[in-house]
């Protein structure tokens, strides 16, 4: 639960934004309704991992499939299962203002830690109009903010403006995740010094070591709860070092490359597959094959086949055995 002002939100985020953070998806049951129990034995197993944080109803967690009740029972759960000790953030992007900032204050009164916000997609195609959009949100709530560069919004930011965004009070920084390598580079590079810059891959650590900046969280991915066990939690320890400034290559090839190549292979298949969309049924299924409880994906997304499921299945068993 957030214990800072609003004028110490950037302190509090120094602090607190570090190490490893998860992104959780949105179970549901056969019957497609909310899956309450599956979701509180999921924050469960993320947090037995050693993950520092989470984030939930992000874009892997299909926002946009629900209903502004489902949304709510979400950021309940999530709020009760972190019981104020396990810091969270609450995805509240929305093409209506008012929704946005109800979705906001809803998770300030049960107690989230953060928010993060995208732009309004559909009509919002000027940097101007993104940066008065994150205004509106930060003139409404007293809690950090961080901003979701990404395609899925139909509008990416230059570094430029991203640094617009983080002059902003109580932005305390960006989660990059436009798959523009050369974006987050120039983002890390003209804005990490003032606020959290986060592309959340392994990449951005070696490439930030051969041109001299560092970032101090993975904000937030599905690499924890995808690749990890709680006995072999060997993504959240590199991350965890890398954060703090060891990045220990002989661990990462021996206990991280070989899963993280058929990440690789499946996160680029499956998002081929549908035309540039978030690979959310990849990573569901790949998480119930790690002992989660996700269930299907909603339209218009579908499942993997069933011989992609078996395709999959084999090469995460073949890539954990060779992992020490």
């Amino acid at each position: 639960m957030a214990e800072y002002t609003k004028t110490e939100a950037m302190d509090w985020a120094r602090e607190n934004l570090r190490g490893q953070w998860s992104t959780l998806m949105t179970p549901f049951t056969p019957d497609d309704e909310l899956d309450e129990e599956g979701l509180r034995s999921n924050i469960s197993h993320v947090r037995s991992l050693g993950t520092h944080g989470a984030g939930c109803t992000w874009g892997m967690g299909e926002f946009w499939s629900l209903d502004r009740e489902e949304r709510l029972s979400v950021y309940d759960i999530v709020a009760e299962e972190s019981g104020g000790e396990w810091p969270i953030g609450a995805h509240v992007s929305h093409t209506s203002s008012k929704e946005m900032i109800s979705l906001a204050q809803h998770a300030e009164g049960v107690g989230f830690d953060l928010l993060i916000v995208a732009a309004p997609y559909f009509v919002t195609n000027l940097e101007d109009q993104v940066v008065e959009w994150v205004k509106v949100l930060a003139d409404n709530t007293n809690l950090a903010i961080m901003y979701y560069n990404s395609p899925q919004f139909g509008t990416l930011m230059s570094a430029q403006g991203l640094q617009r965004i983080c002059r902003i009070p109580n932005v305390v920084g960006v989660k990059e995740a436009s798959f523009n390598q050369e974006l987050s580079i120039e983002t890390h590079q003209l804005v990490g010094q003032d606020a959290i810059i986060s592309t959340p891959d392994e990449w951005i650590l070696f490439k930030g070591r051969e041109l001299g900046f560092e970032q101090q969280v993975m904000f937030a991915n599905t690499s924890d709860w995808r690749f990890d066990t709680p006995d072999r939690n060997y993504y959240v320890q590199f991350i965890d070092k890398a954060m703090r400034g060891d990045l220990d290559d002989d661990f990462y090839a021996s206990h991280v490359k070989p899963i993280k190549q058929v990440s690789d292979k499946w996160w680029g298949y499956t998002v081929q597959k549908f035309g540039g969309a978030l690979p959310a049924s990849m990573c569901k299924y790949w998480g119930e094959l790690m002992g989660l409880e996700h269930g299907h994906v909603r339209p218009p997304l579908s499942d993997l086949s069933e011989d992609e499921k078996a395709e999959l299945k084999a090469d995460v068993e073949a890539a954990l055995s060779q992992v020490p």
